[in-house]
Parts: C-alpha cells; structure tokens; sequence
C-alpha cells in the first residue's frame, strides 16, 4: 500500500510540476492543483496508513493519527479558496490582453544608449 501511495505522489508532483512550467495560465492552475493534491495525500499518508484502523487512540498498537486528517481537511478548504482566487485572476489578466500567456512580453522600445 506505501508503494501505491508514494507512487501516486510522485506521478502527481510530477504532473503538477509540468503543467507549472507551461506557457499558459490553464495549464498553470492545473498544475497547482495537482500539487496541493499531491501535498493533501503526502499529509494524509504521513498519518499512518492502516486499513480498518479507527482515527482515536483506543487500542496503542492499531490507530492512525487524527491530527493529518484535520491538517488535509483545512488544506482542502485553503485550495480551494485560493484556486478561485488564481482562476478570476486569470480570467482578468485574459480579458485584459485577450492572450492567456504566463510569461510576459518584452518591451523593445528602450535602447541600450538610452538606458546609460
């Protein structure tokens, strides 16, 4: 089960990481998200992987710690929040310069004698 789990982590912060370096502002809030996915299972994974194991402290050898839990619920929240604060900035910077390019372009109206 670890080795699924890590497995899945890797292929998400490795997709996430992709879609980051892209050009476009789509790709870019996918690739975000894919990491706080990535983040939200490395947290929840962090707090013991047991099959069947309650979240409380009844029995010392079989729980899971409730703590992660609490920490990937708020991170969900958190997230979400700011992806739609990412999404509306996107959509105004697009509205704005009817181009949805991350990077931006180069101003060639100044020389290099005018600079000096």
């Amino acid at each position: 089960m670890e080795l699924l789990v890590a497995s899945a982590i890797g292929i998400l912060t490795a997709a996430g990481l992709y879609l980051v370096m892209r050009l476009r502002t789509f790709p870019v809030i996918m690739g975000i998200s894919l990491l706080t996915y990535a983040v939200n299972v490395f947290l929840f994974a962090s707090g013991r992987l047991k099959v069947g194991a309650p979240p409380i402290l009844t029995d010392a050898t079989n729980y899971t710690d409730p703590l992660p839990q609490a920490l990937v619920l708020t991170a969900i929240v958190i997230s979400f929040g700011m992806t739609a604060v990412v999404v509306m900035v996107a959509l105004g910077a697009y509205l704005g310069s009817d181009d949805d390019h991350v990077d931006d372009p180069v101003d060639d109206t100044t020389k290099p004698e005018d600079a000096a």
